[in-house]
């Protein structure tokens, strides 16, 4: 799997995982999956979304009692604000075609939590931030047996 971002998308990711830091950011990925045999998803547009974890949610999901269950840890997007995002993107050709979140002080690589939640047919793109900065962003898939695979990236060259 490819997905494909220009530049303002990745500078709009880092830019939101640096203000946020040092809780996770999260949001939506805006666009079109390949045609054909293409194993491709196109980003058209990042959103940003407001991270709503809580402890509560954290108590609801039933998470080992030994898991750090703040918002340094965990997201959690809105499932109202999924839905409307999904409407406004369905209204203009568009599909929600990923998740972007940061981990603070941590690689960016999926969290156990990550996997637990992810959902198929999506790309996850992870941006780790150390000390306010991002040095690193990588996109993920899910395979059928529930794994992450890492997933890679093409930058459009900038017109």
């Amino acid at each position: 799997m490819i997905l494909q971002l220009d530049p303002h998308h990745i500078q709009a990711i880092a830019a939101h995982a640096e203000r946020t830091y040092p809780e996770e950011c999260c949001g939506l990925l805006l666009g079109k999956l390949g045609s054909g045999s293409s194993e491709s998803r196109m980003v058209v547009e990042v959103r940003a979304t407001e991270n709503i974890w809580t402890q509560d949610l954290g108590d609801a999901i039933e998470l080992p009692s030994d898991w750090d269950v703040t918002q340094h840890k965990h997201f959690w997007i809105d499932p109202r604000e999924m839905l409307q995002v999904q409407r406004e993107a369905r209204d203009r050709h568009l599909d929600i075609i990923g998740v972007y979140h940061s981990h603070p002080d941590h690689p960016a690589t999926p969290s156990e939590m990550d996997r637990m939640c992810a959902w198929a047919h999506y790309s996850y793109i992870i941006v780790s931030v150390q000390h306010g900065k991002v040095i690193d962003l990588r996109s993920w898939s899910l395979t059928e047996d529930h794994r992450f695979q890492s997933e890679d990236i093409w930058i459009a060259e900038a017109a």
